[in-house]
């Protein structure tokens, strides 16, 4: 089996964040989302990876490489312009051969694996299995309808009247019978080749059509709020381990990770919380669910359920939360009252907050 990661999209509803990086390489618990999503791929064995970018592609290819830290080979293919998932097929036909294949939405959080799908696409091999997952509203979804044998009837993108709750989760196994359904659709109204439709040609002609049901956790990480709540719930598998310095007059409480380099000074961290390597806590109260990123300075702070980007500052503000501070951005502030505050700020930022 090969592997489609697709790493193209813009990331219009991360802005900021996402006018400076990909929005793949957004980290949650220190780690882009990327290579949350490659190491997945590669509990599966998979040898051979391509990676779909757009025009953002050296900054992936530097974040991740040439795959043999993931023990694998990654190609990198372009995209020249947002044409839909099912043309991303296409332009890695090549790459594909007649091999079968895992396409993967690089932007979704899946810290379970999908190692128990791919095993039960492997005993089967229908032309096409889809990852599933149900959702309270599925409105806002492409829906997957299931037949009383577990087929799948019908997929309709986005349904005012929605007849299934299972909505799909950004992952497909295919064999190579998909490159025929991808040959022959048309785009949607919106300009795009999309995968659904492909799917629906393989039903329409009579194809075998699986849906996997993903019990796990699974989160679009397409906004801040997305991505704070990926990054509560990976801290929430933290284990304690301290590899930088903690001084005798700070205190550390729970599963806290203080990288190599990190020094923590007069301060108390109350896990689960990460500081990276490199970065510096003074005078500070970290956690609990906040992620400090590499060479960060926090001072005279006190953060909490917040993300500080590599290089990033805070200075002087008591009571930051739920916030997101992007790469070597400083904030500082000159506060006379306890209010808590949450910041969005971009990349290269500087924000003085008073009151």
């Amino acid at each position: 089996m090969k592997a489609l990661v697709l790493s193209g999209g813009s990331g219009t509803r991360l802005r900021p964040f996402s006018y400076s990086m990909p929005k793949q390489l957004i980290p949650v618990a220190n780690t882009p989302v990327l290579v949350h999503v490659l190491r997945n791929i590669q509990q599966l064995g998979v040898k051979e990876i391509a990676v779909i970018v757009g025009d953002r592609g050296a900054e992936i290819e530097a974040a991740i490489g040439d795959g043999s830290r993931f023990g694998a080979r990654v190609t990198y293919l372009r995209q020249d312009a947002p044409r839909g998932l099912a043309d991303t097929v296409a332009v890695a036909r090549d790459f594909l051969g007649d091999d079968d294949f895992v396409m993967y939405l690089g932007d979704i959080m899946l810290p379970d694996g999908i190692a128990e799908a791919a095993a039960e696409f492997t005993a089967r091999r229908p032309a096409a299995q889809v990852l599933v997952h149900k959702v309270a509203d599925p409105r806002a979804f492409g829906v997957v309808e299931l037949g009383p044998d577990g087929q799948v009837q019908r997929l309709v993108e986005k349904p005012e009247h929605p007849r299934s709750d299972l909505a799909l989760c950004g992952v497909y196994f295919f064999t190579s019978a998909v490159h025929e359904a991808v040959a022959t659709i048309a785009p949607s109204p919106r300009g795009e080749l999309e995968i659904t439709d492909a799917v629906q040609w393989l039903l329409s002609h009579g194809a075998d059509v699986r849906a996997h049901e993903y019990d796990g956790y699974w989160r679009d990480t397409g906004r801040v709020e997305d991505v704070l709540e990926c990054n509560r719930h990976l801290l929430d598998r933290a284990v304690r381990s301290v590899s930088g310095t903690v001084d005798e007059d700070s205190e550390l409480v729970g599963e806290v990770v203080v990288e190599q380099g990190a020094r923590i000074v007069r301060s108390r961290i109350t896990g689960p919380v990460i500081v990276g390597a490199g970065s510096v806590v003074r005078d500070s109260r970290l956690g609990p669910y906040t992620s400090v990123g590499r060479d960060c300075v926090v001072t005279a702070s006190r953060l909490e359920d917040s993300i500080a980007l590599d290089g990033s500052s805070v200075t002087g503000i008591d009571g930051l939360r739920h916030s997101l501070i992007g790469r070597s951005a400083s904030v500082g502030a000159v506060r006379e009252d306890g209010d808590h505050v949450r910041l969005v700020v971009g990349d290269h930022t500087q924000v003085e907050v008073a009151a």
